[in-house]
């Protein structure tokens, strides 16, 4: 009897009145607000004395092993449903998906704890940013206790099989391997294809790796030219996020007027772009060898930084987080820290380092990484940063986000061997170096939500 007694105590404190009654409501009788759907299920453990009903765990990438900052861990109140493919204008103002009921993001060792959860059978869980998700069901919940849940259930999705995936497109250069990393993070082979291809990261041929191995899982075959694919918005808006590998120059007769402008329309209906180094040309670099036509950035990006006219510049590791400029830089330092790709706290050590801005106005971007401000050869100048987009709009209204790098990829490439055997080290070698983790935050970041300072 004493068991029923409680748990109908439970449950009645559960769904009882959220407002304390008054004199004339308490003579005509109590009537408790009611409750819908997994809201019943949630116990109000501190009325027994006892801690709350929570799920813990840790957020990794794909490959299980590098912890994840800033992922969204919620219980939802009803079907989140798909997401809508392509560039989608994607606020830090809106409500996640389903409406959640309880909600929190990891925290730089990637740990969660979600607390006031419900209790009883297939409780549902949803870990994501941006339009990476997993979708899990915790069989039974035990109220007024902590549930662990395993860490190879909490990590982001390797396939789509697992999970949701955004749809990326990443070129292909001759002095980066973007379509490198992406392996290092633990996505599978599988879903690594050409543009015409089944998986979720589609390969385009810049000055890059042109054929896929036989017998890749993605696909073999011809890496199509990213030229056609970045020539048109409606090409670009059919993709999440879109990454750029430095082709070694600035090759602007493959970048004409109509696509730098349709990258900046494709960013400004909410599509993500990462440009490495010499792909400043659709930021605004400076241009090699144009002659009397040259092709020109949007007026609105071109001023956001001014450009060297060339990469001789070698600055001198190790280089610096902002966490001034930074809203994340904070944290991005300390994680840093945490996943071993800094010794010393906001100090990252660079192979090959590149110095290509001059100068950035802060006031409508976020300096990440500048070199630091007694280098000889490039003192404090910016080596990663992001702007979000429209940027010439009110910060309100705007959808979309770029992000600049002077980082490459670690190693040196070899394409004229088919991919994955071009990458740096060949396709067995995973692990990754300390400018490679700074660039998996960025990776990741790049797809969550826009808002805040920019």
């Amino acid at each position: 009897m004493q068991r029923i007694a409680l748990f109908a105590f439970l449950s009645l404190a559960a769904c009882g009145s959220k407002n304390p009654v008054g004199d004339d409501e308490a003579d005509a009788g109590f009537i408790p607000d009611a409750c819908v759907g997994l809201e019943c299920q949630v116990v109000d453990c501190a009325i027994a004395q006892k801690p709350p009903t929570t799920f813990t765990g840790r957020v990794f990438a794909p490959n299980g092993t590098l912890p994840l900052y800033g992922i969204n861990v919620y219980v939802p109140r009803s079907d989140p449903g798909p997401f809508t493919e392509g560039a989608i204008c994607d606020k830090c103002s809106s409500s996640l998906p389903g409406n959640p009921l309880v909600q929190t993001v990891t925290d730089e060792n990637g740990n969660f704890r979600l607390e006031n959860v419900p209790a009883g059978d297939n409780v549902p869980l949803i870990v994501t940013t941006g339009k990476w998700r997993r979708k899990l069901t915790i069989a039974k919940v035990a109220s007024c206790q902590d549930t662990a849940l395993p860490e190879a259930d909490t990590r982001l999705p390797k396939t789509k099989a697992e999970g949701d995936i955004p749809k990326i497109a990443i070129t292909t250069g001759d002095a980066d391997s973007l379509e490198c990393l992406v392996r290092k993070l633990g996505i599978d082979d599988s879903e690594i294809s050409n543009g015409t291809g089944a998986g979720r990261i589609h390969l385009y041929r810049g000055d890059g790796v042109q054929n896929f191995k036989a017998g890749f899982p993605g696909g073999g075959g011809a890496i199509s030219s990213a030229i056609p694919f970045w020539s048109t918005v409606d090409n670009l808006k059919a993709y999440d996020i879109v990454f750029l590998s430095c082709e070694g120059s600035h090759r602007p007769a493959d970048k004409p007027q109509v696509a730098l402008d349709a990258m900046k329309a494709y960013a400004d209906l909410g599509g993500r772009v990462f440009a490495s180094h010499w792909h400043n040309i659709w930021i605004g670099g400076n241009f090699q060898n144009q002659g009397a036509n040259p092709t020109l950035a949007p007026p609105v990006w071109k001023d956001l930084a001014r450009w060297r006219p060339d990469d001789s510049v070698l600055p001198t590791s190790p280089i610096v987080i902002d966490e001034v400029s930074n809203p994340k830089g904070d944290s991005f330092a300390t994680w840093m820290l945490n996943v071993g790709g800094s010794t010393v706290r906001d100090e990252i050590t660079v192979v090959n380092g590149r110095a290509t801005t001059v100068t950035l106005d802060t006031t409508r971007a976020e300096r990440w990484v500048a070199t630091r401000a007694n280098d000889p050869r490039s003192p404090n100048t910016a080596q990663i940063f992001q702007f979000t987009t429209p940027n010439e709009d009110i910060v309100d209204n705007r959808c979309g986000k770029v992000v600049f790098s002077d980082m490459h990829v670690t190693g040196t490439s070899n394409i004229n061997n088919p991919y994955p055997q071009s990458c740096p080290g060949g396709e067995n070698a995973l692990d990754m170096s300390p400018q490679e983790k700074a660039l998996a935050f960025m990776f990741f970041d790049i797809a969550s939500c826009v808002g805040g300072v920019f």
